[in-house]
């Protein structure tokens, strides 16, 4: 159940930002003389303090907030599989040496070194904003992959596979890997919440591409007309309302696999079913 109500929220945004431009046609950026008007026939959700429209700006945000996340996690995710694996099968000097990298981005402040990054980047379009949300973003996936990768690689298949004479690489990303594909997804999403929260946050302080229309950038600019003291709600809910959405839905597609590849969490939803 919880699958799939998550997924029917993320086909929902998933649509927006894919058709929902090609539907509306108009410039997120575009202004006129109906400031600050809340929702009406004309703007379904209202207008910002220069006339631009909430729900045309919410619709052009989807696809920059939910890219940079999926960028962030494809990148996160692949450099967290790569040591995570690699580490826990080889062991040694190998997996030494990718732990200290693994605890160094473990014990650094995330959000103070994603803004201190940010802050210098040359150019702060959507590329380079998901890379540095990647950078701070892989390491607890790392740790947990290496964990897993140091129970499986003992497991009677793997034994089998090494004494088959099966080469190394080979039975970490063709016997290993898909035994922890259900972990790696659970990672991915968790991984896609934090990018859309981390993006609305470097957005919100003023630090990412304030040109491109995304969720954070709609705060950030409400922020500084004084939505909330004016009382323009509709100009600060709907983005932050979306951002909350959004990561529902992944926190439940989340929480709905974790189920189904947890066997202790199995065990209990039917020790309740059948009491």
């Amino acid at each position: 159940m919880k699958i799939k109500i998550g997924a029917g929220i993320l086909v929902f945004f998933a649509l927006m930002a894919l058709l929902g431009p090609l539907l509306i046609g108009a410039d997120p950026a575009a202004t006129s003389d109906d400031g600050l008007q809340g929702p009406s026939a004309a703007h379904w959700l209202g207008t910002t303090q220069t006339g631009q429209d909430i729900l045309t700006q919410i619709v052009y945000g989807a696809r920059i907030s939910m890219g940079v996340g999926l960028l962030s996690a494809v990148i996160a995710t692949v450099f967290a599989v790569l040591v995570g694996l690699v580490g826990g099968y080889f062991g040694g000097a190998v997996d030494e040496t990718l732990s200290v990298l693994t605890n160094i981005f473990l014990v650094l402040p995330a959000l103070p070194l994603i803004i201190v990054l940010a802050g210098y980047l040359p150019q702060r379009g959507v590329a380079s904003v998901a890379v540095v949300i990647a950078v701070t973003g892989w390491a607890w996936g790392a740790r947990v992959l290496r964990a897993q990768t140091l129970s499986v690689r003992r497991r009677d298949f793997v034994q089998a596979a090494r004494a088959g004479g099966e080469g190394p690489f080979r039975i970490v990303f063709f016997e290993i890997l898909p035994v922890l594909l259900p972990v790696i997804a659970t990672s991915f999403l968790a991984t896609v919440v934090g990018a859309i929260l981390a993006e609305a946050g470097l957005s919100f302080l003023g630090l990412a591409d304030l040109s491109t229309v995304s969720w954070g950038s709609m705060l950030y600019f409400a922020q500084n007309g004084q939505a909330l003291l004016i009382g323009a709600w509709w100009w600060f809910i709907p983005p932050g309302l979306c951002i909350a959405l959004i990561g529902t839905g992944l926190a439940l597609v989340n929480f709905g696999i974790d189920e189904i590849a947890n066997p202790r969490l199995r065990t209990i939803k039917v020790r309740k079913a059948r009491a």
